[in-house]
């Protein structure tokens, strides 16, 4: 059964370990010996190679024993939204945190050491268990590019689980929102602004116009949009002649999302019109949506292992993205599975060695009760 020493041990090896999005050399070299030395089959694909990082992407296999069984995967990713250079990490009332200027990255650290952990105790369980493959991702937090690298149509699996998402442990994203993405470059016309203000046209203030009256933030039930960055300018005495903004758009309406975009691009084309200059939008979609039914056996094998762990198999909708939508996106069914991970992409982010604990303890029933699903391939 799931080793709660051996389990905390891992997360912290893994959470001191710095690995921000395209610079995870370091932990996927540790991580790859690691699965090598409990007695995985490790493979290192090339997706540092097709996304400009210095790191790839990890698949490890624990090979099964009941034949015909699902070929399942867990996946989790190595890149924290912020680098984690000198963490200190303190645990207060079993809960750990960063009592340093840094997150903890527990996102998705706290995903990967579960998953690892209920593999290496079936391993020594010598219970009955199909093919298990461990996708474990890089660059997921800058677009999911990690996942999106992977040939995940050679690997000849079924169905799998990510563990990427917050509590309550027990708790299924079947559901999830479509992802645009908007770049918008303002145009002004510079000018002196002590001697010349009137022959420039600041892109502020055309930014201004056009955000003046944009719907942001909750649109409806499950339709969102935002921005996020906004930069521009060369000095405090020139009018500015630029802005940069860069925006997005969440639904799980593909309807509802077109309709939100198509007004915040017509709010910027109005703006630049009225100020008499141009502005360029680049708009591509980020990611798709996915929804499994509750039908769908991976989904009736997670709920069967959350009631046989004593917990509430609720399944969740979400405007958020993760590896499962690239997976989904590629026609392998996914879906994620909640850990402790909270307050995530805080310097307040925390997980509980309770909920490590937990979250090992479902993905390890999650492993038995694939073995004795009975499936027609």
């Amino acid at each position: 059964m799931i080793n709660e020493d051996r389990l905390v041990q891992l997360f912290l090896d893994l959470i001191h370990i710095n690995s921000p999005s395209l610079q995870e050399r370091e932990v996927v070299a540790w991580t790859k010996a690691h699965l090598e030395e409990i007695g995985l089959e490790v493979h290192e694909d090339k997706g540092g190679e097709r996304i400009g990082g210095n790191a790839n992407n990890l698949i490890a296999w624990l090979k099964g024993n009941v034949p015909n069984a699902p070929r399942i995967f867990l996946s989790a990713h190595f890149d924290t939204v912020e680098p984690t250079e000198g963490l200190v990490v303190e645990e207060k009332d079993g809960v750990f945190f960063s009592a340093s200027d840094t997150i903890l990255g527990a996102d998705d650290k706290g995903g990967m050491a579960p998953a690892i952990e209920a593999v290496r105790a079936l391993m020594e369980s010598k219970e009955p268990h199909g093919d298990i493959c461990l996708l474990l991702s890089c660059a997921e937090e800058i677009g999911l590019k990690g996942a999106d690298s992977i040939e995940i149509q050679d690997l000849n699996l079924d169905f799998g689980y990510v563990l990427d998402t917050g509590p309550p442990v027990g708790s299924f994203v079947t559901r999830t929102a479509t992802h645009d993405n908007l770049e918008i470059l303002i145009h002004g016309r510079p000018a002196h602004a002590g001697k010349d203000p009137e022959k420039g046209i600041n892109a502020m203030q055309v930014a201004a116009s056009a955000i003046e009256g944009m719907c942001l933030g909750r649109i409806g039930r499950e339709t969102t949009a935002n921005l996020g960055i906004i930069e521009g300018g060369t000095a405090v005495n020139v009018v500015c002649p630029f802005v940069k903004i860069r925006a997005e758009a969440r639904s799980t309406s593909v309807e509802e999302l077109d309709k939100q975009v198509a007004h915040m691009i017509q709010r910027f084309e109005e703006a630049a019109k009225k100020w008499g200059t141009t502005v360029q939008i680049d708009h591509h979609r980020h990611y798709g949506a996915y929804m499994i039914a509750e039908t769908e056996p991976v989904v009736e094998i997670a709920k069967r292992a959350s009631i046989a762990c004593g917990l509430e198999p609720t399944l969740r909708t979400t405007l958020g993205g993760s590896d499962a939508n690239v997976y989904n996106a590629k026609g392998l069914p996914c879906i994620v599975m909640a850990t402790g991970m909270d307050k995530i992409h805080t310097h307040d982010e925390c997980i509980s060695r309770a909920s490590l604990v937990e979250t090992a303890r479902l993905t390890y029933q999650v492993l038995l009760e694939t073995a004795k699903f009975e499936w027609n391939r």
